[in-house]
């Protein structure tokens, strides 16, 4: 038997997908450990149980492979990551201090925005001491008007060495025209600091801008000695253990690579996890006809938000963390501090939910770990809505007085409520909370949500959707069998992708038309970045098909922002540069509003970028399920805290298509609990999928 697996580290479980050659799928979670790798060799032994196999027996039959993780983001944000210097030109050392006036409050949303006391909390990724000014100067032309001072650079090299540095990123000016000095500076850096891990900004970030490229250059070399180190350690154990696969990792784009390939690039992967949950869900959406989705995800610390529009996923080039911002063209997923572990406080007479979280250790109060504050999964099943003695399958058990004296304590006395009105209050304060965030994807987007159909993905997500999807105005939602491990389920099933920017820049006064050989200069980089997508995805064995999409990134001259346009013609001439500034004005003003778009301002083009996939052979999939089981029931509380209502418990793995459950009633998954409110019904579809319909619920 062959096994196709997905997984995902998150902050407070380890998820694993697991699909056999023979179409059953199966989903485990276990806690993340401290090193991370425990938590997924932990899950992989409980999968080979489940098949009565030992560790290595199982390794021996994996055919695929895939990972997401977050010890990248983690690292990042906790300033756990490897030491870094920066080499830069002379005169520029000063660039991720300064930031874009904005790096202070970058990703902060509005209520952080306001906060004072949230000012200055980030340093920069890279402390000044360890950012070095090299004297060298390249022009915009690509013209050396100053030539690298070799001795210089080695002298500063040979200190960093002394300060234990771990890690080099190398940016100089324009050097995304000619590379030649930071290729020198690699040699440089690896000849007098040993087994240093040298990032260079033109292979990183090859696109105007010093400070983003900067930013990304730095993150990228602090995160290569952490991330080679622990996916080394993983493939290593697998490879020991008999898998002979190697490990697909998920990148920020929404495409998996071989480690080998991604062993210079990390930062491709900071966003793995969101990625892949995003991924997931479009495969799902792919099988049963779907095109516009809703992607949400509520795990222990996060709610993440992703929007697939017809049929493909919203994309960004830049992510904001830890207050910088770093150029990775990435699959757009929002988060905010919101999930199972957010913890609950009063604060000033005012009930908060998040961001902090009690993660896995010591875990909610109900954990029984020695967590004392209330988290939402107190509020959970104190509500009804969690079984205690069938959490993740019955294989933990919760500790229900547990989370009713940490309400009480924290929560109700203050308010002066009863523990049953303080725990719906914690659910209410995090489903406002989650649904703003909803709206801000679609509806501040320009999107109509009720043209999307809303995936509720996590182990909280199903229990909460009822509530999210009414806030929206939607009659429906839909859990996946495998809600609670999407991210996994996205990272086994997802395509070989890679992708590329270069930059080329053209500037055009209003109503001319481009010269052709600067079209012909915009054509060629689209047709070398083509070439470095087939060259990596041939490194990565695709070997079947392999799509590529290419798109320029445009904006109205003397702005700072821009927007990613596809171009489908194969030479980019007149015609197709017309046909991409009309693209450009029709996603302006769905994003800024009718009449927004300024055409005699005339446009700036920056960069060009092409994206691939290669095709994987898919899992199978199973289309057999058993009916769900009627297991009693409980007092479960949907809208008025003094009145809960009874509700019919049933329990699936994986429901049969044509199963039908009105409510109210909770239907219990191993990892997950789907909330099914009064006068609502659910039906299972034939991939195990749950369509939750509202009409007429309360």
């Amino acid at each position: 038997m062959g096994f196709f697996i997905g997984t995902d580290v998150g902050g407070t479980f380890t998820d694993l997908w697991v699909a056999s050659d023979d179409g059953q799928t199966r989903v485990f979670k276990s806690p993340t450990t401290a090193d991370v790798l425990g938590g997924v060799i932990d899950a992989i032994n409980l999968a080979a149980d489940a098949w009565s196999l030992d560790f290595k027996a199982f390794c021996a039959q994996i055919e695929r492979f895939g990972h997401g993780t977050t010890v990248g983001l983690n690292a990042l944000l906790t300033g756990t990551a490897a030491k870094t210097a920066v080499l830069t030109t002379r005169g520029f050392g000063d660039t991720l201090e300064i930031g874009r006036l904005r790096r202070q409050t970058s990703g902060m949303n509005e209520t952080e925005f306001t906060d004072a006391y949230l000012r200055n909390r980030f340093a920069p990724l890279v402390d000044r001491s360890l950012v070095v000014e090299i004297d060298e100067r390249i022009n915009v032309n690509g013209t050396v008007v100053q030539a690298l001072d070799e001795a210089q650079a080695r002298s500063e090299l040979r200190r960093l060495g002394g300060l234990r540095v771990e890690a080099v990123a190398v940016c100089t000016l324009w050097s995304t025209v000619n590379p030649v000095h930071e290729q020198r500076l690699r040699v440089l850096a690896q000849e007098e600091i040993s087994g240093v891990f040298v990032s260079l900004s033109h292979e990183i970030s090859p696109a105007v801008g010093e400070y983003a490229r900067m930013s990304t250059t730095a993150a990228n070399a602090a995160l290569g000695p952490l991330a080679g180190r622990y996916l080394a350690r993983l493939e290593s154990t697998l490879r020991e253990a008999g898998m002979r696969v190697p490990v697909l990792m998920m990148t920020c784009s929404g495409g998996v690579l071989p480690t080998e390939v991604l062993n210079e690039r990390p930062a491709y992967a900071l966003f793995s996890g969101p990625a892949g949950g995003v991924m997931g869900t479009l495969a799902i959406g792919e099988r049963i006809g779907l095109r516009n989705l809703l992607t949400t995800d509520i795990g222990g610390t996060s709610f993440d938000v992703g929007v697939v529009a017809n049929g493909r996923p919203i994309m960004r080039s830049e992510i904001a963390l830890a207050g910088a911002d770093i150029r990775v063209h990435s699959i757009d997923v929002d988060s905010i501090g919101a999930g199972g572990g957010s913890i609950a406080s009063v604060s000033f007479g005012e009930l908060r939910v998040g961001p902090a979280s009690a993660g896995a250790n010591p875990g909610p109060a109900c954990y029984g770990r020695g967590g004392l504050r209330p988290t939402a999964t107190d509020a959970d099943l104190v509500l009804g809505v969690l079984d205690a003695d069938h959490f993740i399958g019955g294989r933990m058990r919760l500790d229900r007085a547990a989370a009713e004296r940490a309400i009480r304590e924290h929560v109700a006395e203050p308010l002066g409520m009863t523990v049953m009105q303080a725990a719906w209050g914690i659910r209410e304060v995090l489903d406002s909370r989650m649904a703003d965030l909803l709206r801000r994807m679609t509806i501040e987007r320009g999107y109509d949500p009720r043209d999307f159909a809303l995936f509720a993905n996590g182990g909280a997500g199903p229990s909460h959707a009822w509530v999210l999807a009414t806030e929206l105005g939607l009659e429906s939602f839909i859990v996946p069998a495998a809600a609670t491990a999407v991210s996994a389920f996205g990272t086994g099933n997802a395509d070989l992708g890679f992708t590329t920017e270069s930059p080329a820049y053209l500037r055009v006064r209003p109503g001319a038309v481009p010269p052709v050989a600067d079209l012909a200069r915009v054509s060629d980089a689209l047709e070398a970045a083509v070439a470095e997508v087939r060259r990596n995805l041939a490194l990565a064995t695709a070997a079947s098909e392999v799509r590529i999409d290419r798109s320029v990134s445009l904006r109205f001259r003397g702005q700072t922002h821009h927007l990613d346009v596809p171009v489908v013609s194969e030479r980019f001439d007149a015609a197709a540069f017309a046909e991409a500034t009309a693209h450009f004005e029709r996603d302006y003003e769905q994003l800024f509003g009718r009449g927004a778009a300024f055409s005699r301002a005339g446009y700036e083009l920056l960069s060009v970028r092409a994206a691939g996939r290669g095709m994987l052979p898919p899992p199978a999939h199973a289309t057999r399920g058993d009916p769900p089981q009627r297991a009693g029931s409980r007092k479960v509380v949907f809208r008025d805290a003094d009145q809960p209502v009874d509700t019919a418990i049933w329990r699936t793995v994986y429901p049969a298509a044509g199963s039908v459950i009105d409510g109210p009633a909770i239907i219990e998954f191993p990892g997950q609990s789907v909330v099914v409110p009064p006068l609502a019904r659910a039906t299972a579809d034939e991939h195990g999928n749950l369509h939750v319909n509202l009409r007429g619920a309360a």
